[in-house]
């Protein structure tokens, strides 16, 4: 994987990181919107981490910290690239991140109904943790 990179998202990369979520994520949040993708490389530039192969857009991640906990959200791998690495080394990226700013363990979004994806997080090293559910409100209509 020579013609990988891996690199924090810029702001000019936001049409395209809301472009190549609608076709590699697994469903749509929200948050997915200019608006709350330039609030988050805003506050928090190294966050969005971008897979580039030979110039495309291959992946992304967002690796969240919020001082206490590492996140993990939108591991999306291009449709053409998958089974090639490309989601491991984004979330090697993101970890390295989180050790660098302290943090002790990773968890990650993941959709039960995303089957295609959990082997690939097992083979990472996650875990679904049956004990907890997530609880959610939206705060805006």
């Amino acid at each position: 994987m020579d013609d990988l990179r891996i690199r924090a998202a810029l702001p000019t990369d936001l049409d395209a990181v809301l472009a190549f979520w609608k076709l590699a994520a697994e469903g749509t949040s929200i948050s997915d919107d200019r608006e709350g993708v330039e609030r988050l490389v805003a506050r928090d530039p190294q966050a969005l981490i971008l897979a580039e192969r030979n110039g495309d857009l291959a992946g992304t991640v967002i690796a969240g910290f919020d001082g206490w906990r590492c996140h993990l959200y939108r591991l999306a791998v291009h449709p053409d690239h998958r089974r090639r690495g490309i989601g491991g080394a984004l979330l090697a990226a993101a970890e390295d991140r989180f050790v660098r700013l302290g943090g002790r363990r990773g968890d990650a979004m993941v959709l039960d109904r995303n089957e295609q994806a959990h082997p690939a997080w097992r083979a990472a090293g996650y875990a679904p943790e049956p004990q907890w559910s997530r609880w959610v409100k939206p705060l805006t209509d």
